[in-house]
């Protein structure tokens, strides 16, 4: 299978492009640092492909889904991974230039990946594929002081059910993976502690990044009549159930 990964220079994207690769995918890796992109697809050898790739750029996107079709023809599974943030703050003290980084990456950019290869898998033959998107925990409930990451979740979840709506008359399936804690230099911070929504400082737990591979690759590999709309996967004992 073609396999497209964003974001897939570090963290999760890392770690998911190379549970496929070592499945059998042949895999396209996605992100918009070439040097850190070309260093991570030599890491996983093989037929894995790297292309430079801003998700927020129509004309950056375009450009990828041009090649993969130059190169391979066609497009089996997407996983919409690429994402931003920033630090967190409360509504009134957010600057429009820091909600437009996180929501032009995180909603804009999933939304053009996903056109993009809705169009393509609609008249590919044999017709169809799947798109994985990247939804985080902050798709149901937020974080204190993360109103960009937040909205732009929750969107997301709005975009994955309208994808799986919409694509089911050319056999694409569409779900979206919810990320609790998962183990990065992103959530280092977590072990010092994390405030809460009561003001607390608490330290929270963490999950190795190979079980949330582990959990994409089995989304993609299910046959195209069977779909997982939505899973959430998370360290046992983050404060997420019962968060408050």
């Amino acid at each position: 299978m073609i396999t497209l990964v964003t974001g897939a220079s570090q963290g999760i994207g890392l770690a998911t492009a190379r549970a496929f690769a070592e499945a059998g995918h042949t895999v396209v890796m996605a992100a918009r640092n070439a040097e850190k992109l070309a260093a991570a697809t030599a890491e996983l050898g093989g037929d894995a492909m790297a292309v430079a790739c801003d998700v927020s750029d129509p004309d950056s996107v375009e450009a990828l889904f041009a090649q993969i079709k130059a190169t391979h023809g066609r497009l089996d599974v997407v996983f919409n991974n690429a994402g931003n943030n920033v630090s967190p703050a409360d509504v009134g003290d957010i600057s429009f230039a820091d909600w437009r980084k996180v929501i032009s990456v995180n909603l804009d950019g999933a939304f053009l990946i996903a056109s993009h290869a809705v169009k393509m898998m609609k008249v590919q033959d044999p017709q169809g594929g799947r798109i994985i998107n990247n939804g985080s925990i902050s798709a149901q409930v937020p974080r204190p002081g993360s109103a960009p990451y937040t909205a732009s979740k929750h969107a997301i979840a709005g975009l994955t059910k309208s994808i799986a709506l919409d694509g089911r008359p050319y056999s694409i399936a569409c779900g979206q993976i919810d990320i609790g804690n998962t183990a990065s230099e992103m959530t280092e911070a977590m072990a010092k502690g994390v405030r809460q929504a009561d003001g607390s400082l608490r330290a929270e737990p963490t999950m190795d990044v190979k079980h949330v591979a582990q959990a994409v690759l089995s989304m993609a590999e299910l046959p195209l009549d069977v779909n997982v709309l939505t899973q959430t996967i998370m360290a046992t004992n983050m404060p997420f159930v019962g968060r408050g």
